[in-house]
């Protein structure tokens, strides 16, 4: 099986390099609106916006920035499939702005945005962010009553284009081997994920800069493998419209999907190829570990007595599931990549237990 994966250098605002209906998967971590290191970004896009918080016009800044963000949307339901799902990861904001502190809500605006253009919300996603301070306030210290709350966590806001959920030709083979274990499921759509980091373990950092790096809204590797792992087929194409460091491309390599990325700063672009050369060796960690940590789960199951049975056997794999379904799961692993035109063509085999 091979996969192709292009990136364009452009502006997400008007991508006239995607086909209209040609993904079926979006996933991406926008700029956050209000987030001081995005000031600059937005200004550019629009300079009414840099106006705004010199005025200390909090609110009006706020709205301009999500315009800019609407542009990308717009486009969003133009090359999404009727059916396709749309994950968002977006934080909220805390800032003082004219010397008041406040919230402002990224994620609800972004809920809005896409429910107006006729995106159907689904259950949504906290996950828990690393913090290296310890502190868990701000204001006042430990005296009541203005303290304010710390933001530790951020929304993955999940939608569906359209009223329809996307359909299949009964006992679809792509869609039965991208199966997911009975217990990674229950892991997985959870609506609280306290376990991203260290899931899987992380590509090698590249030489970028860290003022690139900071600014490219780059979240863990295990958030886009899950969710291209959990909404997408083998086959599909996986979209991200704001590319940055490349993790959505390097977990829908890893996940044996197609993808595209549109980028506006060319300079992630060459900082990528650093971590190409270490997909086929990471891909392979990765599946393997998620083969051998079913097997754990099995070992567990046999030794409680309320454990949930393992009734039926994979068909690729010398191990029980728990489900039919489950047994025609087959994971694939990165083999060999070539460059293309706007980016690279991976190969895959199926993950083959004892082979190195």
């Amino acid at each position: 099986m091979e996969t192709t994966h292009r990136v364009f250098v452009g502006d997400s605002r008007t991508l006239e390099t995607i086909d209209d209906d040609s993904v079926e998967l979006v996933v991406t971590s926008p700029p956050y609106p209000m987030i001081e290191m995005w000031d600059d970004l937005f200004t550019e896009l629009d300079p009414d916006i840099g106006e705004a918080l010199d005025d200390g016009d909090g609110r009006r800044a706020f709205d301009a920035m999500h315009a800019q963000l609407d542009r990308v949307w717009d486009e969003l339901e133009r090359v999404l499939v009727d059916g396709g799902i749309a994950c968002i990861n977006v934080g909220d904001a805390t800032r003082s702005v004219d010397g008041s502190f406040r919230v402002f809500p990224n994620h609800a605006r972004v809920l809005e945005a896409f429910e107006t253009r006729g995106f159907d919300p689904l259950p949504d996603v906290l996950w828990r962010k690393p913090t290296n301070s310890a502190a868990k306030f701000m204001g006042s210290g430990t005296l009541p009553p203005n303290a304010y709350v710390t933001l530790e966590h951020e929304f993955i806001l999940l939608f569906r284009n359209g009223g329809d959920s996307r359909e299949f030709e009964p006992g679809a083979d792509r869609r039965y081997e991208a199966a997911y274990f009975w217990e990674e499921r229950n892991r997985w759509f959870s609506d609280v994920w306290t376990d991203v980091q260290g899931e899987l373990q992380a590509l090698p950092e590249t030489d970028a800069s860290d003022d690139r790096r900071e600014r490219s809204a780059a979240y863990p590797f295990e958030i886009p493998y899950r969710l291209i792992s959990m909404y997408s087929t083998y086959g599909d194409t996986v979209f991200d419209p704001f590319w940055g460091t490349g993790t959505t491309t390097l977990a829908a390599m890893c996940a044996g999907r197609h993808s595209l990325g549109n980028e506006l700063e060319p300079a992630f672009l060459d900082d990528f190829e650093d971590r190409v050369e270490n997909v086929p060796s990471f891909s392979r960690s990765v599946a393997r570990t998620r083969l051998e940590r079913h097997r754990e789960f099995v070992e567990r199951q046999r030794h409680r007595a309320d454990g949930t049975a393992c009734s039926y056997d994979a068909v690729h794999y010398e191990t029980p599931v728990v489900t039919k379904m489950e047994r025609e799961l087959l994971l694939r692993e990165v083999t060999g990549i070539e460059s293309i035109e706007n980016g690279y063509r991976a190969v895959h085999e199926p993950v083959v237990p004892g082979e190195n």
